[in-house]
């Protein structure tokens, strides 16, 4: 099963957000560059923003100094240099040792990025030993760009954490006596960092278990799913629908990187064909671009992409898990962390789980007022940031009497009042409201009132819907809003609203179209020749505006035409307001994505007794 097909619990007891004990907040640094901090997002680096501060042997006034270091590793059967930044706090010696933090930057970064070397700043500042680095194929660091692999990565980062418990010194001959151990050679440390530098959070703590706690910011749980997602229940080995803009876009930026970032190292260089990347990732890549899926290779792709992703690794991870995802992300959705947190939680690794409001897409450069922004540093003034540090004076500190916080929270942008905009739960919001697509293109209330009928679309040669141009989004260029092409699309829409409705969570719906072309073809030794569908829910204005809430779809490969299936979507939160009508949609195509190959025309036929049914997650009263 995909790492976004959820079994929801059957309740949840809310209650409106208790701050946790505020700290004195310093002053923030200047703003970043909404164009840079863009571009930034594009090549994955989920925290990366322009700022870049000061860095040399000592800050002047501030109250640690900063030394660069390099070391030596062997990684993916190559020996490489790590270039990293250690950060340490005035006052750390070895007679008062302190609790240590390791980070990495998000993907196309390096350690010089303003949010990597504002982690290393923010917790040095607040006492905490800070060790920064360029991860593998990135800045100065050499190696090949393996995507997090436990094995590979996650063994590099660990070598880090021998440096700090004090096991080796760095290649200058540099040695830290001055981290707080819990044992010989075991260091107090914790590691934070956003998408690339989420990941490697989980990998680094499956292959050592002296990690102390973990709080991975915007990453993703399986890379099938994040790449090439099939929402459809069931379908593990099924792929989905290729999200094409991301995956290239992250591909160009990882083999441009011996130009963007010179760097003569050979550990950096693998061949004419695949040069900055492991063979498997480039492999992987080119498969998804071939637009087919033929058994052979698409196992290998399911296989390695799975491999480096925590769905295959997490049942080895001890250590305490903070996880935060983001509401607007086309790239790693909600349902990724969900995934996350229910496999951490049901294995008994202490974690919790919030659902912020910036992610990949849109906001990522100007979060929304009193919302994390670790450029600025605002960890004492914003919720997320007060959790995080509640998690380390927890973990690191082991200061027992602190309050981690509640089991989920999750953040709502209807709410002004930035004090309250979260609301926490002890569990993830279950699948509560039930409606049903009626033939005659409403969503029902119960099955009575679904009347009979049947209606049809057909795809086109090319794309006919939108949902998010990534690439241009994250550079700041004109996306058009959302749309859907007549006759290439289905629409169930419901009565206006007595009361605002609020959801939060991932909605589901379960379904049955007919469609001979597909039939015929989805037996094919290639499953590029099975039906893809776009599913997702549109919020309709009383002017008929409508708004595809965070612009997130649920595309699916359909296993099999002939029975019914259920598709999971992104989870969202978000107000339906008194007035406003909920839509569901389902799609022939997206042009974010890869989608059908030949017409397959497709029917819904609607019955009392048989019918779609959509269920939703929803919370409040």
């Amino acid at each position: 099963m995909l790492s976004a097909r959820i079994n929801w619990p059957v309740s949840v007891h809310l209650s409106v957000e208790v701050p946790l004990p505020r700290r004195v907040p310093r002053p923030a640094p200047r703003r970043v560059s909404r164009t840079r901090a863009a571009l930034a997002a594009l090549l994955g680096a989920g925290l990366t923003a322009s700022l870049a501060l000061t860095a040399g042997p000592a800050h002047a006034g501030s109250p640690y100094t900063v030394t660069p270091l390099t070391f030596t590793v062997r990684a993916g059967g190559r020996t490489c240099a790590v270039d990293a930044d250690l950060y340490r706090p005035a006052g750390a010696d070895r007679a008062h040792p302190a609790p240590a933090v390791l980070a990495t930057n998000g993907f196309g970064g390096s350690k010089s990025d303003g949010s990597t070397d504002a982690i290393g700043k923010a917790f040095a500042e607040r006492g905490y030993v800070s060790l920064v680095y360029s991860g593998l194929g990135f800045g100065h660091t050499g190696c090949l760009i393996s995507l997090d692999d436990p094995g590979i990565d996650g063994r590099a980062a660990s070598r880090l954490v021998d440096f700090l418990g004090g096991k080796r010194a760095a290649d200058d001959g540099t040695r830290a006596d001055f981290v707080t151990l819990d044992a010989p050679g075991d260091p107090r440390v914790g590691m934070i960092g956003g998408s690339y530098g989420g990941a490697i959070q989980l990998a680094t703590a499956s292959a050592d278990h002296r990690v102390d706690a973990l709080v991975p910011l915007i990453t993703w749980n399986d890379l099938v799913y994040s790449l090439d997602p099939n929402n459809a229940a069931g379908a593990r080995d099924v792929p989905g629908a290729f999200k094409w803009q991301w995956t290239n876009g992250f591909y160009l930026s990882g083999e441009s990187q011996p130009i963007t970032v010179p760097n003569l190292d050979p550990s950096r260089i693998n061949s004419l064909a695949c040069l900055h990347f492991v063979t498997d990732a480039c492999d992987t890549v080119h498969t998804l671009d071939s637009g087919g899926y033929p058994a052979d290779r698409t196992a290998r792709m399911l296989a390695y992409a799975r491999s480096v992703s925590p769905t295959t690794y997490l049942s080895r991870v001890q250590a305490p898990t903070l996880l935060v995802q983001g509401q607007a992300d086309t790239l790693f959705n909600l349902n990724e962390a969900t995934a996350s947190y229910r496999t951490l939680k049901a294995q008994g690794t202490p974690t919790a789980l919030i659902w912020q409001s910036w992610g990949h897409s849109g906001g990522i450069n100007d979060p929304a007022a009193g919302e994390l922004n670790l450029v600025q540093g605002n960890l004492e003034s914003s919720y997320v940031g007060r959790r995080i540090l509640a998690w380390f004076d927890r973990y690191l500190r082991k200061d027992t009497h602190t309050d981690t916080g509640p089991a989920v929270a999750y953040y709502r942008d209807w709410i002004t009042d930035p004090t309250r905009t979260y609301a926490t739960a002890d569990r993830v919001p279950a699948l509560g409201r039930t409606l049903y697509l009626s033939g005659d293109g409403t969503l029902a209330d119960s099955p009575a009132q679904v009347t009979r009928g049947s209606r049809g679309y057909t795809n086109w040669p090319v794309p006919t819907s939108h949902s998010d141009n990534s690439l241009a989004g994250t550079l700041g260029l004109p996306d058009p809003g959302p749309f859907d092409t007549k006759g290439t699309y289905l629409a169930w829409t419901g009565a206006p609203l007595s009361g605002d409705l609020d959801v939060a969570g991932a909605p589901q719906i379960t379904l049955r179209v007919l469609s001979p072309q597909a039939e015929r073809t989805q037996n094919s030794s290639d499953a590029a020749d099975k039906l893809v569908l776009f599913a997702k829910l549109y919020d309709v204005a009383p002017d008929g505006t409508q708004t595809l809430v965070h612009r997130l779809v649920a595309p699916v490969r359909v296993p099999d035409v002939t029975k019914r299936f259920t598709v999971t979507l992104p989870g969202i939160v978000h107000r339906y307001p008194a007035g406003h009508r909920l839509r569901f949609v389902i799609a022939a195509s997206d042009d974010a994505y890869v989608g059908n190959r030949g017409i397959k025309p497709v029917t819904v036929v609607s019955a009392p007794g048989d019918t779609g049914v959509l269920r939703l997650p929803v919370v409040g009263g």
